[in-house]
Parts: C-alpha cells; sequence; structure tokens
C-alpha cells in the first residue's frame, strides 16, 4: 500500500514539474508577424531595478554590506536581487528610484548573510549593515539578532 502511494505521488510531483515553465509562444496576431518574445533572463535571480517614476521619483542611495572573513552565502534584495556565494567583507551600493506608490507605501531592502566562524569558534551569522544616503538604518551582529537586515524606505 505504502509503495503505491509513494509512486502516485512521485507521479503527480513529476507531472506537476513537467507542466511547470513550459512557454508557448503566443500566436501571431492578424498581419502574419510575431511579435519579438523578452528572452528569457539568465540570471533567473535578478529582479529588474524598480521602473522610475513619472515626474521623477524619489532617490535614494543604498549600500548593503556584511561584514566577517572567508566566504558565505549572501541573499540580497532592493537593487535587484540575489542569492550568491560571496567573499567577505561584501557590499553592493546603488540608487533606488521610488515610484510615487512606493514613496507612500516603502520599498523593502534587505540583505540575510550565511554563517561564518566566530571568534569561539562556532558558526553564527555573518554581521550586516543597511545605509540609505550614507546613514545606518539597519545593523545587526550576527549573534543577537539572526534575521540579517532589513529596511523599508519611505520618502
Amino acid at each position: 500500500m505504502r509503495r503505491t502511494i509513494s509512486a502516485m505521488t512521485l507521479c503527480a510531483a513529476a507531472l506537476l514539474l513537467t507542466g511547470c515553465g513550459s512557454a508557448e509562444p503566443k500566436p501571431a496576431p492578424e498581419g502574419g508577424k510575431q511579435q519579438p518574445q523578452p528572452a528569457a533572463s539568465q540570471d533567473q535571480g535578478q529582479k529588474p531595478a524598480p521602473a522610475p517614476a513619472a515626474g521623477g521619483g524619489a532617490k535614494h542611495d543604498v549600500t548593503l554590506e556584511v561584514g566577517g572573513t572567508g566566504r558565505t552565502a549572501v541573499m540580497y534584495n532592493g537593487l535587484g536581487s540575489g542569492f550568491e556565494q560571496q567573499d567577505l567583507p561584501w557590499s553592493k551600493s546603488g540608487t533606488a528610484e521610488l515610484t510615487a506608490a512606493e514613496q507612500k507605501v516603502g520599498y523593502l531592502v534587505s540583505v540575510v548573510p550565511g554563517t561564518v566562524t566566530g571568534a569561539d569558534g562556532k558558526l553564527q551569522q555573518a554581521p550586516c549593515t543597511i545605509k540609505v544616503d550614507g546613514k545606518v538604518v539597519a545593523q545587526s551582529d550576527g549573534v543577537t539578532n539572526v534575521k540579517g537586515c532589513s529596511y523599508t524606505i519611505k520618502q
């Protein structure tokens, strides 16, 4: 009985995964010309930068930092997005341009570092910092706060 349920579960999962991600081209519009399709992103972890606001949005200089030594995984969001192994110390800087809606509800930037070996020889989360317009707005030492760093920019 267990084998039957396991086999059915496995088949169902395979069937679902097979259907995921299959993009079919759109039919050609009348006139016979096929519209160009956007190319698939080489790095599927990358999120496009926020679109500039009509009439100019509020711009903020943002810096994400992860301290420590060695290598660890770093996940970040807000200046694009990514999840990669990085040499430490690591930083990423850029400009966040908030749309009118983002100025009201906020624009989230975050960085979640992986683990490094602490002074006591135990694994701990690497420390992180977020700066907006040169001011430290979020910081974690990786010991007392293990959630990483995040901050919502508002105008």
